[in-house]
């Protein structure tokens, strides 16, 4: 079974997290995600999620620390995750048509998110109120 290396950013501003949807015609369509992608062979975490970001929301970001790295198996895919803190160099612009959200923290466990999210969604609602 292929792994597929993801780098995803957790982006705040103002108390609210940054999430797209996936486009119609993808894996998991529909459902709501922390901006990234797949990495590149030879592609570092930090490159392929500045490039990943450019390319869906026509943004550039500082990538800070990895908050968390996980891996989930789906049935036909097994996805390794690496999430970072990011900051924005401007407001994200989305070049795919696809939705786009600031959401409180709070507000995470009521979207429908990939199960591969499930422990960053738990760390990032744990202290919120």
């Amino acid at each position: 079974m292929t792994t597929i290396v993801v780098a995803a950013a957790v982006i705040e501003r103002g108390g609210r997290l940054l999430v797209t949807r996936r486009l119609k015609g993808t894996h998991l369509e529909g459902y709501w995600e922390f901006p990234g992608g797949k990495c590149d062979p030879g592609e570092s975490l930090a490159a392929c999620l500045r490039r990943e970001l450019h390319e869906e929301l026509a943004i550039d970001v500082v990538v800070g620390t990895e908050i968390l790295a996980t891996s989930h198996l789906y049935p036909d895919r097994r996805v390794e995750l690496h999430f970072f803190t990011c900051e924005l160099r401007g407001d994200p612009t989305p070049q795919l048509n696809q939705e786009m959200r600031w959401v409180p923290r709070e507000e995470l466990t009521s979207l429908k998110l990939p199960p591969a999210d499930d422990e960053l969604v738990a760390l990032l609602t744990r202290d919120a109120t």
